[in-house]
């Protein structure tokens, strides 16, 4: 049996392509109260397009029906700091710099913040300080990558 969220991706994935926008995310929260939906594209997503598609996504859902009561849809773009739960986000992650709890501890630590270097089905690893250390999907309780504010010249200053 195919679940909601996996009807929901069925439905607005194709539709959001169309738009050139891709589908990064779909939850479910609160029984069904809350769909939030995030979007993401190369280049910044403005409001104006989070608007429409919102609108479209929501027309799409109210057709389909899959809920009893009814609902709240959110739609945003995954921002400064992405929570990682698929692997296509680990990949485009690559580069960045990455949050990650693990159910159990490695090396003596349940929490680990490093680069992301490499992401495959499997897994992904992260440069700890010089220090490549593997972790499977499957280990992870949560990941986000973490922005960082790159330290520059105040406006006015010589350099």
């Amino acid at each position: 049996m195919v679940s909601v969220q996996e009807r929901l991706w069925d439905r607005i994935d194709p539709y959001v392509a169309a738009e050139g926008v891709e589908l990064d995310d779909i939850e479910i929260l609160g029984g069904g109260h809350i769909v939030r939906v995030t979007v993401d594209a190369e280049d910044p997503i403005g409001v104006d397009v989070i608007a429409e598609l919102s609108k479209g996504i929501g027309r799409l859902i109210d057709e389909d029906d899959p809920f009893t009561n009814s609902y709240t849809l959110e739609v945003s773009s995954p921002g400064l700091e992405r929570k990682l739960t698929r692997t296509n986000h680990y990949v485009k992650s690559i580069g960045r710099e990455v949050r990650v709890k693990t159910f159990a501890e490695f090396d003596g630590e349940k929490s680990h913040l490093g680069v992301l270097t490499v992401a495959d089905a499997e897994g992904f690893t992260l440069d700890i300080e010089g220090v490549e250390r593997k972790f499977r999907y499957e280990d992870v309780s949560s990941a986000r990558t973490v922005f960082v504010w790159e330290k520059g010249a105040r406006p006015g200053k010589d350099a």
